[in-house]
């Protein structure tokens, strides 16, 4: 109980007036002390003489404090800062009391009352305030010290060496000296600009990227590495932590000084490295001011809006000055986090609708009621291997709900329809990227003929999206392994969910119809490098802590994606990293007849829904899907055959 109570104690911040009271007691005897060491020697030492100058020396010193506020300070988080403050006050002090017993000498003779009174030593007074100085830091540093070890002696200290001898090696490097809630003690600074090796920052000395080693980790015995880098550009972070992985330290990152600047200064900001900080590429940036005045005035409808992409389009939205957001999603419990989420933060009139898209006198009634001017289509079934053994239900969403909502679109007049599409639907190999395929085929035949423009944009994988391969790996890394990969060889393209939904919204602007808008998102990614990286990420070592577990294609799966179809080309658009795909357009109006039939297959109530019927109907809409690995390879034999 005794320790609680004191714990208590010590958490709360002392009275202001209790500081200076102890500051002016330490004032007091440091005075005293300095007059027995000096005046003893002297052999002079009047006791009543130093009472009687002391008031005049306590004057002076708490006019001083109280002009330099020193009492201000939280004293358990005491740095260089105060010290400094209290050299300046004792300096101060010192000097005024120097300058008024030279006064005191020039016109008053020695023994005189006021001589007596206002004439201190000046060594003395040099000696006090050396003493005073020296007392108070040490003060305020004991005290700190103590509540450090009694709030967190338990803690075992973490030896760093940060990564970035710059400017944001030198904040880092303060930040944790300054933090009371961690024991990290920085043992040394790397860098990878030559011009940097060997010099000093801070009395430490800056050592070379090849100077990091395993030998070197152990020798230093260190625990993590933070890399504080004034830009944090992309490429140079991937090549400084692809050497820094392999080491046994758990590597961290400092936001940028201009992150710094704007909001919470901690080193709570410091963060383990995150796989999309590592991408090999500048993350695309799309800060068009068009985008915020299509918005304005509109009425917008977001599909699958509690989805990954849908979820973020929505909150990006949200900052646009439109007139109506209209959210609908059939996941009642996502659709509910984000309306919370919202209500927080965005105080416009957005309505939350649960519904299926799959329901077309719904989404009839939906048209009817907002009249959107602009439709973000993102709902949609999107797992490979479910979607190969449904089949049936990937055309009612992915395709039937497709239709309805473009359907839709063309008789209320609405102004732009963006579909939000896959590279699986590119020369796809599974159901899932067939349906896609599909649907961005019916929805190019209704532009033809339709005064809305209908839009596609297509990129890669999404990191962090639900049920992508990264929340995968997060998974089996929290059970220990080990992390499944499902073929050595196995690569994606990605992308971050910001990217992905302003691409969404740049298609909006840029679209007049017709158009499969493509990022050029790099180089694809392996993923069995992915998942190494992973794993040296949380501070684990492949194959030691962590194994990787080969398993095999799963049906329908691509060892390689594809951006284009063989058959498509590409133009250029403003925007160096977006292209426009050019396809096929000769045979739109029959492949809308025929997948007007499979949409009649699937509804009605008494038709063939076998999953080999279904997907035949689509291999005529979509000739280049041939299956991998799946159960419908025969029906590609059988096309071989004829």
């Amino acid at each position: 109980m005794n320790i609680l109570v004191l714990r208590k104690y010590f958490k709360k911040d002392s009275p202001r007036w209790v500081i200076l009271f102890i500051d002016m007691l330490i004032v007091l005897f440091c005075y005293y002390f300095s007059n027995f060491v000096i005046n003893s020697f002297k052999g002079n030492f009047a006791i009543d003489l130093m009472v009687k100058k002391s008031i005049i020396i306590s004057l002076a010193y708490y006019l001083s404090f109280l002009y330099h506020r020193t009492y201000r300070g939280i004293v358990r988080q005491t740095g260089f800062r105060d010290a400094w403050t209290i050299f300046k006050a004792v300096f101060a002090a010192w000097a005024c009391l120097t300058l008024v017993s030279g006064l005191v000498r020039m016109n008053f003779p020695q023994g005189s009352p006021v001589s007596d009174f206002m004439r201190p030593s000046y060594a003395v007074l040099f000696t006090h305030a050396f003493f005073s100085t020296v007392c108070l830091v040490a003060a305020r540093a004991s005290y700190r010290t103590l509540y450090e070890n009694f709030f967190f002696g338990g803690r075992q200290v973490e030896n760093v060496l940060i990564f970035g001898a710059g400017n944001m090696g030198t904040i880092t490097l303060n930040l944790l000296r300054n933090d009371t809630r961690r024991k990290v003690k920085v043992v040394a600074f790397a860098d990878d600009n030559p011009n940097r090796i060997g010099k000093l920052i801070n009395g430490y000395k800056i050592i070379s990227m090849d100077s990091l080693t395993v030998e070197f980790v152990q020798k230093l015995k260190l625990d993590s590495i933070i890399i504080a880098l004034d830009d944090n550009n992309k490429e140079r972070l991937s090549r400084i932590s692809s050497k820094i992985e392999p080491l046994p330290v758990k590597l961290k990152i400092m936001p940028t000084s201009a992150k710094l600047m704007n909001g919470k200064v901690a080193t709570r900001q410091l963060r383990t490295l995150k796989i999309d900080d590592l991408l090999g590429r500048e993350a695309i940036k799309l800060e068009n001011p068009v985008v915020h005045e299509m918005m304005q005035g509109k009425v917008i409808l977001v599909t699958g809006g509690a989805g990954s992409i849908g979820s973020e389009l929505v909150r990006q939205i949200s900052f646009t000055d439109f007139d109506r957001l209209v959210v609908v999603d059939q996941a009642e419990s996502a659709l509910y986090d984000l309306q919370q989420e919202l209500r927080a933060n965005c105080h416009k009139d957005v309505v939350f609708m649960v519904c299926n898209v799959r329901d077309r006198q719904s989404m009839d009634s939906l048209f009817q009621q907002h009249r959107p001017n602009i439709v973000f289509h993102a709902a949609a079934y999107k797992h490979v291997p479910l979607m190969e053994q449904n089949p049936y239900e990937s055309i009612l969403t992915n395709v039937w709900g497709s239709k309805n909502l473009a359907d839709m679109a063309d008789r209320y007049g609405v102004e732009k329809f963006v579909m939000v599409s896959t590279d699986k639907a590119v020369n796809p190999t599974n159901v899932m990227g067939a349906t896609k395929r599909t649907a961005e085929i019916y929805v190019s035949a209704l532009n033809k003929n339709s005064d809305t423009n209908f839009i596609v944009t297509r990129f890669g994988n999404v990191l962090g999206s639900n049920g992508s391969v990264i929340p995968l790996f997060e998974k089996q890394l929290k059970r220990g392994g080990p992390l499944t990969v499902t073929h050595q060889d196995i690569t994606r393209y990605f992308m971050t969910i910001p990217e992905a939904c302003q691409l969404v919204q740049e298609a909006a602007v840029m679209g007049q119809g017709g158009e499969i808008y493509v990022f050029d998102m790099g180089q694809p990614v392996r993923i069995m490098d992915l998942a190494i990286r992973m794993i040296n990420l949380k501070g684990y070592r492949y194959p030691d802590d962590i194994a990787i577990e080969v398993t095999g294609l799963r049906p329908g799966e691509k060892i390689y994606e594809e951006l284009l179809a063989d058959n498509e080309n590409t133009t250029r658009t403003h925007h160096e990293k977006i292209m426009v795909a050019r396809v096929r357009t000769e045979e739109l109006d029959v492949n809308k007849t025929r997948i007007e039939r499979l949409c009649s297959q699937v509804v009605s109530q008494g038709a063939d829904h076998s999953p080999m019927v279904l997907v035949e109907l689509i291999k005529e809409i979509v000739p280049e899907y041939i299956s991998k690995n799946s159960v419908f390879e025969k029906l590609d034999r059988h096309q071989v055959l004829e």
